[in-house]
């Protein structure tokens, strides 16, 4: 029997297995480093290391090869909290780093630490402690930075072997090396320790979360497990009180000062290539970044840049960066995010920056969108010369260095996946092992409204377009900040294709609050993250019916998970005269238990602003529900708490409104198990069929 597209895409988890990830390139672009698993279902990661010179690959680190049982590690507590932060499905070797030359390479496997010399190919188990993170080779390659534990420490990789704890403190609330959940769920920031130049020192953040609340994650299908503590800062609540040292390894310790009270997250930190570090420090209510150079001999700290909203400073990933020494930043300016030059704009007004890939004193490598659904590299060089560097439509990414970048290409409609490594002599390309999907999204794109919506519609695989035949339609957004689904790649829509062939016509729709459009338009959720999420839905599905006669009005769904989850309950509980069921996935309920950085940054402070929050809170609607509604939330979600779906549905049976909810044991925001992912599919499609009066098709 052909297998069915619920089951492929949960054992590829979303056909992400196989493809070449997680590039870098090294400081004389002569080697790039990647991870690639051997197949489309094999989810065990291997290292993998290109020769630029002569197009060789070879596999540097096989976790086959290293451990007794690849697929069963004994993951510390941090491995997994990073990983579900970074949304990794993935097995093996998830995550390295290297010295400037890739000649050292540090990995974990197991809580233990590895270390592949490319030069002598050998990897070998370094004598760390166990539940070892985040590994880092110092610049010299001679040691190995880590964390365990609380702890930061150090193992000589080349000498004695000797490990040696640099930095720990009694007690359950402080933590060295590690970044907080703050800065790993929402700044982009997922590290705590930075190597010197000279790698005689670290720079090392230190987290206190003893004011922080507790929550707790229970696992209600084993009743004898003990809940799991947490620290997590909902909106309105204390902070991780994080602050900087400079550790040498002769044990010397200098604190960094800057202004904690003012300036509260720690978004950006930096210290090699430079000689003095540079750290980035947001204000609580994220209106203002300065960027900060520390004096590594005393601590103190010197403004080299602020950057200024009304409504909040966007943290660009990259930025900021160096061209030699002139700084480089992305800042919303006008009608556009640029990249600016010592604090000159130096890229057009139609051009939205998206990320600062690399940089040197030569050029800057960026990714920016001059079409929103679409995403290109693009190179500045030091004499301010722009050139495009991805040469095919859609979705391209990169990593760079000294001339050579690495130029990845998501599948397109008409393009397949592609990565090339381009070189200052030419090109060389990485393949691929992922599975082909056995359907093929065939996304319509349009611009709707009097907004510009960029949209996609997605029909049947094999509807003949009978004239009056009408489709019941199925809205599939995410419609919240900082994502987009209607992007020119096959990915985002492979789940909608599917969808559509159970006969519903697909509407997917990038409302306001979405990137790559403009500030303006970013901003304007400002203090209000449902309305004008929820009409701009509306715009589109009743714009698009317009075009598309064959969409039926009288019955429509909607899904979506996380943010979208949450709009998806929003439009049955305030539009029911518009959406006649709805699937909320993971769906934020109260947006007071949700995180400070990212809730404040739309809503304010709940003490400060509380109607936005009253406002926008599905609690006060639960009364006015009548059409079918399933809640479904991971029990051990750490991110969006079961508690926004419990709520949620405690407060709809007291008022007496009929909904369903899915509660999954041992199941967090991402759901990679396959029996998970394949079945939720599965009972979507059922619930579907039975709130609209559906017949699958036959």
């Amino acid at each position: 029997m052909t297998e069915s597209f619920p089951r492929q895409h949960a054992r590829t988890r979303g056909f992400t297995l196989g493809a070449p990830r997680s590039f870098t390139v090294s400081d004389g672009g002569g080697r790039v480093a990647f991870l690639r698993s051997a197949s489309g279902d094999d989810p065990v990661n291997r290292l993998w290391l290109l020769d630029t010179a002569t197009g060789e690959e070879l596999v540097v680190a096989d976790p086959v090869e290293l451990l007794a049982d690849p697929g069963e590690e004994n993951l510390p507590p941090a491995e997994r909290a990073r990983r579900e932060r970074a949304r990794e499905s993935g097995g093996g070797i998830v995550a390295y780093a290297g010295d400037p030359s890739l000649t050292n390479i540090a990995f974990t496997l197991d809580g233990r630490v590895f270390l592949a010399d490319v030069a002598d190919g050998t990897v070998d188990s370094l004598p760390a402690e166990p539940g070892a993170f985040d590994p880092r080779p110092s610049p010299d390659g001679q040691r190995v930075a880590y964390v365990s534990g609380s702890a930061l420490r150090v193992v000589d990789a080349k000498a004695d072997g000797l490990d040696r704890e640099v930095i720990n403190e009694p007690g359950d609330t402080v933590s060295w090396g590690s970044a907080e959940f703050i800065a790993a769920e929402e700044m982009g920031r997922s590290r705590g320790f930075w190597w010197s130049p000279d790698s005689q020192r670290l720079l090392v953040a230190r987290v206190d979360t003893a004011e922080v609340p507790i929550w707790h994650i229970a696992s209600p299908a084993d009743p004898a497990a003990t809940p799991v503590p947490m620290a997590y800062p909902a909106a309105g609540t204390v902070n991780a009180d994080v602050s900087l040292a400079i550790l040498g390894l002769d044990g010397s310790r200098i604190d960094v000062a800057w202004d904690r009270d003012a300036f509260e997250y720690l978004a950006r930190a930096a210290w090699a290539p430079r000689s003095n570090p540079i750290i980035g420090v947001q204000s609580r209510d994220q209106r203002t970044v300065v960027i900060l150079e520390v004096d590594p001999t005393t601590g103190t700290t010197t403004e080299i840049a602020r950057q200024s909203d009304e409504h909040w400073v966007e943290l660009v990933p990259g930025s900021p960066a160096w061209m030699g020494e002139r700084l480089v930043t992305a800042e919303d300016r006008g009608s556009a995010r640029r990249l600016m030059i010592d604090s000159q704009e130096a890229t057009p007004d139609n051009l939205q920056v998206r990320s600062v890939v690399a940089a040197d004193e030569h050029r800057v490598v960026f990714t920016a969108s001059d079409d929103p659904t679409e995403v290109h590299v693009w190179q500045l060089d030091h004499e301010g010369k722009l050139d495009r560097l991805s040469d095919q439509p859609g979705v391209h990414s990169a990593s760079a260095s000294a001339g050579t970048v690495v130029l990845a290409r998501a599948a397109g409609t008409n393009l397949e996946a592609a990565v090339e490594v381009v070189t200052p002599t030419g090109r060389i390309p990485i393949a691929s092992a992922a599975a082909t999907p056995s359907l093929s999204p065939s996304p319509r794109f349009s611009v709707v409204g009097s907004r510009e919506l960029r949209t996609a519609v997605l029909y049947p695989s094999d509807d003949d377009e009978t004239e009056g035949h009408a489709l019941p339609v199925l809205l599939d957004p995410y419609g919240g900040p900082h994502a987009q689904r209607v992007l020119k790649a096959r990915s985002p829509f492979h789940v909608s294709q599917w969808f559509a062939d159970q006969g519903f016509a697909v509407i997917v729709a990038d409302g306001r609050g979405t990137p790559a459009r403009a500030p303006a338009w970013e901003r304007a959720v400002a203090g209000d993250l449902a309305h004008p999420v929820l009409d701009d839905q509306i715009d589109a599905l009743d714009t698009l019916a317009q075009r598309h006669p064959r969409l039926d009005l009288g019955r429509v769904a909607v899904r979506g998970w996380s943010f979208g989850g949450y709009l998806a309950a929003l439009a049955v509980l305030a539009r029911p005269d518009r959406f006649h069921a709805a699937i909320a996935g993971a769906p934020v309920t109260d947006w007071r238990l949700y995180d400070t950085h990212y809730t404040e940054r739309y809503l304010g402070h709940p003490d400060q602003n509380p109607d936005a929050y009253t406002g926008t809170s599905l609690l006060e609607l639960a009364g006015d529900l009548i059409r079918p509604l399933l809640l479904i939330c991971g029990l051990a979600d750490d991110n969006v708490f079961a508690a926004h779906t419990l709520q949620l549905s405690q407060t709809l049976f007291e008022a007496g409104r009929p909904h369903q909810v899915l509660p999954l044991p041992g199941v967090t925001h991402m759901t990679p198990q396959e029996q998970v992912a394949e079945n939720l599919l599965l009972l979507q499609r059922t619930f579907l069929f039975d709130s609209l009066g559906l017949h699958p098709p036959q």
